[in-house]
């Protein structure tokens, strides 16, 4: 598959709340990357500049534009801690999935909060952000063409769903 760019993203990374290493509360230097899912190629990607002053509950309110290229399933987004002893340290790690926001109207501004994980997979904060597609190419990603046909006389439009499939309580 090409890794080429379906769509432009505008990432702005809001804040942080309640980030922790080795369980202690960060004091300073979060800071925020975004890439895209890339299917094994390398990816680029967006980081903003380190909160100085935020502590365990850092504010970025930094735009950051990435590339998604087509195909692409998830975001990630990573809270890291800037040290000069230490270099930069992993807070968590938060998947966001493109379908969270890619089936919506060009530059609607979706408000999103996740759960980051730790190098182990343990909750450690959240992270804040709003994603907003503001260009496309090629194919656009908008709402999917699907669905079963309505009265169009009188609703001009059609009807969708997502398909659910229930267990079957007889099935053993």
């Amino acid at each position: 598959m090409a890794n080429t760019p379906s769509c432009r993203l505008e990432v702005t990374a809001i804040s942080g709340e309640d980030l922790r290493i080795n369980g202690r509360p960060i004091k300073n230097n979060a800071f925020v990357t975004v890439k895209a899912d890339s299917h094994g190629s390398p990816s680029l990607h967006g980081s903003t500049k380190p909160d100085a002053l935020g502590e365990s509950y850092p504010h970025w309110d930094e735009k950051l534009h990435v590339d998604l290229p087509e195909g692409s399933r998830y975001l990630v987004g990573e809270v890291r801690r800037r040290s000069s002893s230490a270099g930069d340290r992993l807070v968590g790690t938060a998947c966001i999935p493109v379908s969270d926001f890619i089936y919506t109207p060009k530059n609607h501004l979706h408000f999103l909060s996740y759960r980051l994980r730790d190098a182990e997979g343990l909750r450690n904060g959240i992270i804040n952000i709003s994603v907003r597609v503001t260009a496309s190419s090629g194919s656009s990603p908008s709402v999917p063409d699907f669905g079963v046909p309505a009265d169009r006389e009188k609703m001009h439009g059609t009807v969708t769903g997502v398909p659910v499939w229930y267990p079957n309580r007889y099935e053993s």
